[in-house]
Formats: structure tokens, C-alpha cells, sequence
């Protein structure tokens, strides 16, 4: 089955982790061997597991944080830094266009037509041929790098489609995850414009303060990228079910993420993945879907390559490609074959047309 991937970190894993995402992961894992530092040598996420897992389509992120905490690789010094740092990711990505190995989507035509061609590929030549290209959209997790908000229009002129505007601590725009910090001065002009230009807004990492104020400003489709339940897994990083039921009235999705930590209540870094399975991914995909009474809000945005690896995965997962064990998992439950494929794929496309239809 064709899977969309709400999120990865695939640039800053190829430029601030020196990753050359164009070999396998197990490649990688060999180079790795012996570096000091969380995750190397445990990758489970590389441009040809993509391919093998069928992942058609991802939204890949420009990362990079300037909340005055600087550490390395990630949250700099300043914003020019920050800046800097996203438009070299941003690069990066038109130069594996420009190699052949993926393809940039940023309206519904240039939708249409890679995900018809993935189809055919599918049906037709999977047994015979090589893989379509990879499919990116554009997306911003936490807005730092964005000088003001009259430079958003930049941003989006260069392809950015998707922003969310903090990540953890106090961002420039808006408190983030393990605050307690509302929007910024800068926030609500952010938001409106985001509005005006057609920008998602991924309510992703928003304090719970942001969020409910986020959302009184933004009138437009809203989702949630990478997010998980806090009913299940009580942390601010999780959303309530009083915030998922937000989303699901603006008619957005919400992709599960697979960080232990955020399946696995009390999990905390150096703890052992042993006992946590891929089904407890499934465990907050029903939850939205029992809350919601359908199967229009779940979807899948993995984070599996944000600064982690195999250590922090569920423990039968190696690689990305594992994610075609999901369909299986959700049949298991009782899912119909056309709710499995809205939740692995169809959710997802309902968005994004949706919004660039509009």
C-alpha cells in the first residue's frame, strides 16, 4: 500500500547529521559504527527504505531553532544563523531534485500527477521497474528561521507549504513544547499571514496556551503533523482529546507519531524499547478514530529520523519500510480495507487538495 509520512527530518539528518541519505540505512549504520552520540549507527530512515516502504510522499522539514538555549546542530545563536541553517536544508532538497531522486510537490497539479504516477507503478510495474521519484512537501517545524512575518511570502515563493510555528522551548513566535508561553508579538501577524498566503498551519509543538490562541487567529485548515494522545500518554507534548476535537472540526488530520516516548508513558531516554511495539502506534490511531466516530482524522507522520533511532522505535521496527506492517495491524482491528487506506494515505491527499484546490 502507498504510504504518506507526515513528517521527517530528512535535511537536517543529511546536513546537521552528515548523513548521506542516498545510501541505505544500513550503510549508513556501518559508518556510523562507533561515533559517539545518541542514535548513530541506529538510523532506521534512508532515501531507498523510502522507496521500499513505499513512502510516495512525505512532508520534509527545514529545522532550526533560535530560542536563546543554543545546542549543537539545532538551536542557534541567532536568527540569521537559524535562517542560514533552513535555506541550506531547503538547498538540499532542490539538489536531490535536481539529482533525480525526488520530486517537490507544492500544488494540487504537481499533486495529481505524482501520486498517478506512483498509482500506475503500483498496479502496473512495481515487479519490472524502479520507483517513481519521492514526493516532498515543503515544511517548517518551528518558525525561527523566519526573519518576520512580511518574509513569509519568500518562504513560500521558494516552496514552503506547511509551517508550524515553534518546536520545543520559548520559540520566536510562539511558546513550544515544555512551556507554558502563549503566541509572541510576532505570533499573531505570523498567523494571519500564513492565512493570507495559504500556508497550513501545523499545530504541532504549540504550548497549550499557543494552541488555543493559534487557532482563535487562523481561520485556515489546520493539522497536526506528528502528534500523539495524551489520554493515553499524559504529557503536555501530547494533544488533549478537547484539542483533537478541534482538529477534527476544522477537518483536519492528525499523523501518529512513533518516538518511544511518546508511546510508552514514564519512557525517558536510555530506557530499553523491549515491550513497546509498533501496535501502540495503532493504539492512538483508534483512539482518534473511536473520538471522532470515523476514520477521516488519522493518519501517520513518523519522526523516526528526529535525533533518534532504533533505540527509541518501537522494537520490531528497523526500518522504515516496516511501516507496511500497519495496514495488517488495523485489518487486525477491524478497519475496512477503504479506512486503512485513508489512514495510510487518502487523509493526508484529503488536506492537501483541500487546501490548494481552495
Amino acid at each position: 500500500m502507498l504510504i504518506i509520512d507526515a513528517h521527517l527530518d530528512l535535511a537536517w539528518n543529511a546536513l546537521q547529521w552528515n548523513r548521506d541519505l542516498t545510501e541505505s540505512v544500513y550503510t549508513i549504520r556501518g559508518k556510523e559504527r562507533g561515533s559517539p552520540g545518541k542514535g548513530r549507527a541506529q538510523n532506521t530512515v534512508a532515501l531507498p527504505e523510502m522507496r521500499l516502504g513505499r513512502i510516495a510522499l512525505s512532508f520534509a522539514t527545514l529545522l532550526a531553532r533560535s530560542t536563546g538555549h543554543i545546542a549543537d546542530h539545532i538551536d542557534f545563536g541567532s536568527q540569521a544563523q537559524a535562517y542560514g541553517i533552513a535555506q541550506g536544508q531547503l538547498a538540499y532538497y532542490l539538489g536531490l531534485e535536481a539529482d533525480g531522486y525526488v520530486r517537490i510537490i507544492d500544488d494540487s497539479r504537481s499533486l495529481r500527477q505524482h501520486m498517478d504516477e506512483w498509482q500506475r507503478w503500483e498496479l502496473d510495474g512495481a515487479a519490472v521497474s524502479a520507483t517513481p521519484p519521492l514526493g516532498f512537501v515543503i515544511s517548517m517545524e518551528g518558525a525561527d528561521p523566519i526573519r518576520d512575518p512580511a518574509q513569509l511570502e519568500a518562504w513560500r515563493e521558494a516552496g514552503l507549504r506547511l509551517l508550524g510555528p515553534t518546536h520545543y522551548g520559548p520559540g520566536r513566535y510562539a511558546g513550544g513544547s515544555g512551556t507554558e508561553l502563549g503566541l509572541t508579538d510576532l505570533g499573531a501577524p505570523l498567523l494571519r499571514e500564513m492565512t493570507r498566503l495559504g500556508i497550513l498551519l501545523d499545530l504541532t509543538h504549540f504550548s497549550d496556551e499557543a494552541f488555543w490562541e493559534a487557532v482563535d487567529i487562523y481561520d485556515g485548515p489546520v493539522l497536526a503533523s506528528h502528534n500523539n494522545c495524551r489520554a493515553l500518554v499524559p504529557h503536555q507534548r501530547q494533544f488533549s482529546d478537547e484539542q483533537l476535537k478541534l482538529i477534527f472540526e476544522r477537518d483536519g488530520v492528525i499523523g501518529a507519531a512513533f518516538d518511544i516516548w511518546m508511546l510508552q508513558p514514564g519512557f525517558t531516554t536510555g530506557d530499553s524499547n523491549e515491550g513497546v511495539f509498533i501496535e501502540r502506534v495503532v493504539d492512538h490511531i483508534d483512539h482518534i478514530c473511536q473520538l471522532a466516530g470515523n476514520c477521516r482524522h488519522a493518519a501517520i507522520g513518523t519522526d523516526l529520523d528526529g535525533g533518534f533511532g532504533r533505540e527509541q522505535s518501537p522494537c520490531d521496527l528497523d526500518t522504515i519500510a516496516d511501516l507496511q506492517r500497519l495496514p495488517a495491524m488495523l485489518a487486525s482491528r477491524g478497519y475496512s480495507a477503504s479506512d486503512i487506506k485513508d489512514i495510510m494515505i487518502g487523509n493526508w491527499l484529503r488536506v492537501l487538495y483541500a487546501a490548494w484546490d481552495g
